[in-house]
């Protein structure tokens, strides 16, 4: 992997003429201006996220395809930037848990609502998507939509229709947790699946409740929505007329398309080019909110140095993450942990994450590493993502930071769709056995994706992302977390787990993004949330 870190960051990979040019004379969208009302955006993705519900590409797909297209039981007040976002009732008008039995939820769905297709949403259908994940004999079963949620699927033991609006999942044990997961489980139309016969007909013209219809997929190059006039929340009834989704995953060559006019909104733009966007009167919109840009570090197994707390200290005390901020134009923020400063559920971690290159030889040598005996370790890493903020020159910052404290870290670079497919494979997949750690983003909203599913030793990779913690102190506590209803406890556990997860550097914690867009200065009414996902209904184009 090449260094030169500083002057890449700023300086640009490329200057902005030349990519303007190898922009213009690639296999970009139409530069004709914007219409009224319709959104053209830059993802930063290399392929489009499925459309089958359940989308590929993470955060990403469910941002642009999960959200917009489909609708689930629950879902969260993303419709304001001023607080982390809550659970509320969608699909589902209400939903309780039973208090005889607390593996037992109860759903009374809402009526009157339709498909794209026409069809009506009720309890089968939701029993009929439940199927799609959890019933490997069902007809519409489908390993790869599983496979791209699985680390934030609720746990679901069983199902029963009580009547046509009401439907009941069981968790098998009491699990507080079910109401945060349920925002992913995304509601396809059964008539449209029944109808084409397959998954992948569906994609090609899905089926959701969502406020927007798919009304054209080009595989790799665009997904064209639009508004969905018969949506049944009127408030998210979208503004746009239409929106045009294509992947870029350049962060450079986004921006270009953005100055050049051929797009209107990207996401991520590069720190360097920020100033030349704003002279050009484009708006830069950013907002704080709990999402990570660590490297999850491998503690399972005999062939990884990171057994060692001493280690694990180590690197994370060898990363300067102010001056790394700085260079990200100020378009982060250091991490002092997993989750943000400030977050009720920080707490008070012995272990205090900071610049100690020092002291980080000194547990490096401790652990038995020196100049004669260098730590070597693997991290898979991608050019590109789903909230993967800047990752070539943030990784090679990271890269000269270990250096120099006698750490030689090598880079395996792979496209990021591919990254989450090993991820998912775990630590103990003989084919994961040289790669110690993973740059992944994650959000960290919520105790069941933000704790749970990175920590617990039931986790461990296939069945969520921890990548080898097996701690009986915090195992117990997130036990206690999983069937936790009351909030003021489950802030205490949370706080408690977090203290052992940094005490412990279970991960390298490097930096929280702060969620930048940018876009055209005819794009009005967007307001990011404080957190991932973001609701685009609102949104409207001069």
């Amino acid at each position: 992997m090449r260094n030169g870190t500083c002057s890449r960051i700023r300086n640009g990979a490329l200057t902005l003429g030349l990519l303007m040019a190898a922009t213009v004379g690639g296999a970009m969208p139409s530069q004709a201006q914007t219409k009224k009302d319709v959104l053209r955006v830059g993802i930063s993705i290399a392929e489009l996220p499925t459309l089958t519900g359940q989308p590929t590409q993470g955060g990403t797909g469910f941002r642009w395809t999960g959200w917009t297209v489909f609708d689930s039981l629950v879902y969260w007040d993303i419709n304001q930037d001023q607080k982390i976002p809550t659970e509320i009732p969608y699909l589902a008008e209400e939903y309780s848990v039973r208090p005889d039995n607390k593996a037992r939820w109860v759903f009374k769905l809402r009526r009157g609502v339709k498909f794209h297709d026409g069809s009506d949403f009720n309890a089968d259908a939701v029993i009929w998507n439940l199927e799609k994940l959890f019933k490997q004999d069902a007809p519409q079963y489908d390993p790869k939509q599983i496979s791209a949620t699985s680390c934030c699927m609720m746990d679901v033991k069983g199902w029963t229709k009580i009547d046509d609006y009401t439907v009941e999942i069981d968790t098998g044990t009491p699990n507080a947790m079910l109401p945060y997961r349920l925002p992913w489980f995304r509601i396809a139309s059964p008539t449209q699946w029944k109808k084409l016969g397959s998954w992948e007909a569906f994609e090609k013209q899905p089926s959701g409740t969502g406020p927007f219809r798919v009304a054209e997929v080009t595989p790799s190059q665009r997904a064209v929505l639009v508004r969905n006039t018969d949506y049944w929340n009127k408030e998210r009834l979208p503004k746009l007329e239409r929106m045009e989704l294509l992947p870029i995953p350049d962060h450079n060559t986004r921006a270009a398309a953005l100055l050049s006019g051929q797009v209107d909104f990207i996401e991520a733009p590069p720190p360097d080019i920020v100033p030349r966007l704003q002279s050009a009167g484009m708006q830069i919109v950013r907002n704080r909110y709990p999402h990570i840009w660590p490297y999850i570090l491998r503690v399972a197994g005999e062939a990884t140095p990171f057994k060692d707390v001493r280690v694990r200290q180590a690197i994370n005390l060898a990363i300067d993450r102010d001056t790394l901020a700085k260079l990200l134009g100020g378009n982060a923020l250091p991490a002092a942990g997993l989750m943000l400063p400030g977050s009720p559920w920080f707490g008070e971690p012995s272990f205090k994450i900071r610049y100690a290159p020092d002291e980080a030889k000194k547990l490096l040598q401790e652990a038995g590493y020196g100049p004669s005996n260098p730590l070597k370790f693997t991290a898979l890493i991608s050019p590109g993502g789903s909230g993967q903020m800047q990752p070539m020159p943030m990784n090679e910052f990271i890269q000269q930071n270990l250096k120099a404290v006698g750490v030689d870290l090598t880079f395996n670079v792979v496209e990021w769709q591919t990254l989450r497919t090993i991820r998912n494979k775990g630590p103990n997949d003989p084919t994961n056995v040289g790669i110690h750690g993973v740059n992944n983003s994650w959000e960290t909203s919520n105790p069941a994706i933000g704790m749970e599913s990175l920590f617990a030793s039931w986790k461990i990779a296939p069945a969520g992302v921890n990548w080898g913690v097996n701690d009986p102190e915090l195992d117990t506590l997130i036990k206690q977390i999983l069937v936790t209803f009351d909030r003021s406890e489950l802030d205490d556990l949370m706080r408690k787990a977090h203290k052992i997860v940094v005490d412990k550097a279970y991960w390298l914690y490097v930096v929280h993004d702060i969620n930048m867009h940018a876009m055209s200065p005819r794009v009005k009414n967007f307001k990011p949330a404080i957190s991932w996902y973001t609701d685009y209904t609102q949104v409207s184009v001069d």
